[in-house]
């Protein structure tokens, strides 16, 4: 039996977005995109130049990382996939890890999120599902930073992670929300 690896890990995505984080998306306020069920939560925040930005930077190894809302999460996923096109398919200046990659100015409402995780999603899974064999195969290099030696197929199996482990938190802070804990 041959795998088609590369259809199994985009199927793989496609299935979770489509049947399970998308459709929990549909009817998310502005309230509950920005809700802080905790004191101390890392949100997106409007900066005092106008722009909203997620709350940050991570915190050393080994430090517990804060309780993050609906908003900071969507934003982590978004940027995650918009990071690894602009880096890996539109071919911008930098590493993974450049900050010019990230938007200046991350959405301030639900559905201006929810407009930015389509159109991430969207670009991510066009330039994923187009890999071949040896496209998937290929190491990342100069722009995957430390992980310049790890296969693309590495970098998608960890974004699709990261989409999963988020997303699934997202459902988890909605039904809490809808539970009325606020």
């Amino acid at each position: 039996m041959t795998v088609d690896w590369g259809r199994l890990i985009v199927s793989q995505l496609e299935f979770y977005w489509d049947n399970h984080l998308r459709p929990r998306l549909d009817d998310l306020t502005d309230d509950e995109y920005a809700w802080e069920p905790v004191a101390g939560c890392w949100g997106v925040r409007r900066g005092t130049d106008g722009r909203h930005r997620a709350d940050g930077p991570w915190p050393e190894p080994g430090a517990p990382p804060p309780v993050t809302t609906i908003a900071w999460r969507m934003a982590h996923i978004a940027v995650n996939m918009h990071t690894r096109v602009s880096t890996f398919v539109d071919g911008n200046d930098g590493d993974m890890f450049d900050p010019r990659h990230v938007p200046a100015d991350l959405p301030g409402t639900a559905a201006a999120a929810l407009a930015f995780l389509d159109d991430a999603y969207g670009r991510w899974h066009t330039a994923i599902a187009a890999l071949d064999a040896e496209g998937l195969a290929r190491p990342l290099g100069p722009r995957g930073a430390y992980f310049a030696d790890d296969p693309m197929a590495g970098l998608i199996a960890h974004v699709n992670r990261e989409i999963m482990h988020h997303g699934g938190e997202i459902g988890v802070l909605r039904d809490l929300y809808r539970a009325g804990m606020r």
